[in-house]
């Protein structure tokens, strides 16, 4: 293995424990491969749960994306570009679930928008039902993924710096149009990188969308929740479901990657 001019400076021990490493991750995945019953691999991915399940998930991951976007952009915006008293508490607890586990993030929006918690008293007051409902799936995928866009974003600001933001403002133009025409453009990268990583978090979230939002199928059972209990009662769809979820994973992850770095992905990179 040699680096540009046919020199490596990498030395032959991290060359040898970056490829343990990457076989601990990947013998799980081989794993996967070598039991899933690929006669019936289609009859079981087809499921009528299965279906209802993965549309479920795609179209609750999506609609969390774009919450994500919508109040993770600004969030970012603000912790790069400003400086206030108590802003690394802040930055904390806005980066707070990444390291909650979910079924405690979960507790938490239940005892907040259940129909006896802080704010979902008044919702049932007002004829509003939110746990355990398609709208309890979206805010529990949107508290646990919202993260991943605001630290991939706010790193990206700080990143670039503030010369091309400075160069707009004197020639006239106002913050909103420094923000619309020079930032958000610039890093439109970072951006969508961000946003595929909150989507691919979205679409995996376990925890905090069984304990807020329960498993209703058609209603709240995402995939992810009808491949746990597929295990259950049949351990053959759960390692094809598994299969499917690693194989959109892949292409997220992908996604993302060649978003945030485009030049490796040019022909002769």
């Amino acid at each position: 293995m040699r680096g540009a001019g046919g020199y490596s400076s990498v030395p032959r021990w991290v060359i040898v424990l970056a490829a343990v490493g990457g076989a601990f991750v990947l013998l799980p995945l081989v794993g996967i491969i070598t039991h899933v019953d690929w006669a019936n691999f289609i009859p079981l991915v087809t499921s009528s749960s299965s279906v209802s399940a993965l549309y479920l998930s795609l179209v609750t991951a999506a609609a969390s994306t774009a919450l994500c976007i919508i109040f993770g952009v600004p969030i970012s915006v603000v912790l790069a570009r400003t400086t206030f008293p108590g802003q690394g508490v802040v930055r904390a607890l806005v980066l707070l679930p990444l390291v909650l586990p979910p079924v405690v993030g979960g507790i938490a929006l239940l005892y907040t928008y259940g129909r006896l918690g802080l704010l979902g008293s008044t919702f049932s007051f007002l004829g509003i039902q939110i746990a355990f409902s398609t709208t309890a799936v979206i805010l529990a995928q949107t508290f646990v993924a919202m993260p991943f866009l605001v630290l991939s974003f706010e790193g990206a600001l700080r990143s670039a710096g503030t010369r091309y933001e400075a160069i707009a403002a004197t020639l006239g133009a106002g913050p909103t149009t420094v923000l619309r025409r020079v930032t958000l453009p610039m890093l439109g990268p970072a951006l969508i990188s961000g946003s595929i990583l909150a989507f691919a978090r979205a679409l995996g979230e376990f925890g905090a969308t069984l304990t807020f939002a329960g498993s209703f199928q058609g209603t709240t059972q995402t995939l992810p929740l009808d491949l746990y209990f597929q295990l259950e009662n049949d351990p053959r769809a759960a390692v094809a479901l598994s299969l499917v979820l690693v194989a959109v994973a892949i292409i997220v992850v992908g996604f993302a990657h060649r978003s945030a770095n485009p030049e490796l992905f040019r022909p002769g990179a």
